[in-house]
């Protein structure tokens, strides 16, 4: 903490310290909005959880005019009932995804990048909900703007643990057949499985009428494999273990690596999904502006 004893949000130690996903979630979401009106991001549309701006028609009585005092904008106060969108994110919680270098595991990184964002979507006035999945969906929590709900998508995000194998594409086409109102969806993963059969089923959720928004998560030493000794390689998923020289493999690992890379860019670009990297050094607000700025395309 610094000497006002706010939470310094973009150190992922303190971050992998800090368990409360309710307590991160809201010093990153409210650090963010502030960073927001102190910085020259200018093409986000920030409506906090109990108002939205002023639009003509409105009644007069609904504008708070503290907050106009404070930013010369008019706000209206919105009621429960007023909702924008039902939003979904879908988690990758394979073994894959218990990898890590840093602080946090790409799994306890993408747990923590989810509730900021569901966070961040319940206090827009969007309904949040949250699927996690290895080979099949292990927790379904359908879209709701509920105060006790997101308490019970926060709780389930601080108790989630890394599983099996990967399937990226039958959870997704689950979940697809499962959410019948149209909206959001947000899939978190490392992404390391089969392409084509992944591409098939982000194709029904966009025929489902969706629109998606994919972040990777990965761990720096995937993208860059800085090994160099004799170093033991395990599967996380299947438990088989490899023992080499990282230097005498690095060219190939590196090949194939941005060779699975370009063949997601390329499919998702196919199909018109919007696409963001993250690698677990990275700050958690920094997915919360790319969902505002795929947000903001998307709409």
């Amino acid at each position: 903490m610094d000497a006002t004893g706010k939470i310094e949000l973009l150190d992922t130690a303190t971050l992998a310290r800090l368990s409360n996903m309710q307590l991160l979630a809201k010093a990153v979401v409210e650090g963010f909005i502030m960073g927001l009106h102190k910085s020259p991001y200018r093409g986000f549309s920030v409506e906090f959880a109990e108002y939205r701006a002023y639009a003509p028609g409105d009644d007069i009585k609904h504008i708070d005019w503290k907050v106009y005092a404070k930013t010369d904008r008019y706000y209206v106060k919105l009621f429960e009932e007023e909702t924008n969108l039902a939003c979904h994110v879908v988690l990758d919680a394979s073994g894959s995804m218990a990898y890590g270098s840093q602080p946090l595991t790409k799994l306890q990184y993408a747990a923590r990048m989810s509730a900021c964002l569901l966070y961040f979507m319940m206090g827009q006035r969007d309904a949040a909900g949250l699927a996690i999945f290895d080979t099949a969906v292990r927790t379904f929590l359908p879209a709701r703007l509920r105060q006790s709900h997101l308490q019970h998508i926060l709780t389930t995000l601080e108790d989630c643990q890394p599983g099996g194998e990967t399937d990226l594409a039958q959870p997704l086409h689950n979940v697809a057949e499962t959410i019948k109102k149209r909206g959001l969806v947000v899939l978190i993963s490392d992404l390391l499985g089969d392409i084509e059969p992944l591409s098939y089923a982000l194709q029904h959720l966009k025929f489902a009428g969706h629109d998606v928004i994919v972040f990777q998560v990965l761990d720096p030493h995937e993208m860059d494999f800085p090994f160099d000794q004799v170093t033991e390689f395990t599967d996380l998923e299947s438990g088989e273990k490899l023992t080499t020289a990282g230097r005498s493999i690095r060219d190939q690992y590196l090949k194939q690596f941005n060779a699975h890379q370009a063949a997601i860019r390329d499919a998702l670009a196919d199909l018109k999904i919007d696409y963001a990297l993250f690698d677990t050094r990275m700050p958690l607000d920094a997915a919360l502006a790319e969902y505002l700025y795929k947000r903001a395309k998307a709409g």
